[in-house]
C-alpha cells in the first residue's frame, strides 16, 4: 500500500501540539515515520530526550527549535536535523500558528525530564 490519503490520517495531541499521522507500520511503512506537527501560537512544548533522529521541515509559521541546547527560529522553507540522543524542545513564539512535517524511525521513543518515556503511536 504505497499512497496513504488524507483521509487515512491519525491525530494524536499531546503537550498542547496536534501531530496528523500519515506515514507508520499501519499505513504500509517498515522503517519510517512521518507526520505534521502543528504548534499553536504561544505554545512551549517540554525538552526531551529523543531515541532516533528526527528531521523537521516548516510548512508554515515560525518554530523555535533547541537541540542539545542550541536554539534556531525556523521559517518556512527551512529544516533542521535532531541526532539520536539528543535533548529535543519545540516552541512557538508567535503569535500564529506553525506547521512542520517531521520524519523518524519507526519505534522512536522520548524521555522527559522527570525521566518518564514516551512512546508516540505516531511513530509506531
Amino acid at each position: 500500500m504505497p499512497f496513504i490519503r488524507g483521509d487515512e490520517a491519525v491525530v494524536h495531541e499531546i503537550h498542547g501540539g496536534r501531530f496528523v499521522s500519515y506515514v507508520r507500520p499501519d499505513t504500509g511503512s517498515r522503517d519510517l515515520a512521518a507526520w505534521r506537527l502543528e504548534i499553536p501560537a504561544a505554545m512551549v512544548g517540554p525538552t526531551h530526550t529523543i531515541s532516533e533522529e528526527e528531521t523537521f521541515y516548516v510548512l508554515s509559521g515560525r518554530l523555535l527549535l533547541t537541540i542539545d541546547g542550541e536554539s534556531a527560529e525556523l521559517g518556512a522553507g527551512d529544516a533542521a536535523v535532531a541526532p539520536a540522543g539528543s535533548a529535543l524542545a519545540v516552541a512557538n513564539q508567535t503569535d500564529q500558528p506553525a506547521h512542520a512535517w517531521v520524519t523518524t524511525r519507526v519505534g522512536l521513543t522520548a524521555e522527559l525530564a522527570d525521566g518518564t518515556t514516551i512512546t508516540p503511536p505516531w511513530a509506531h
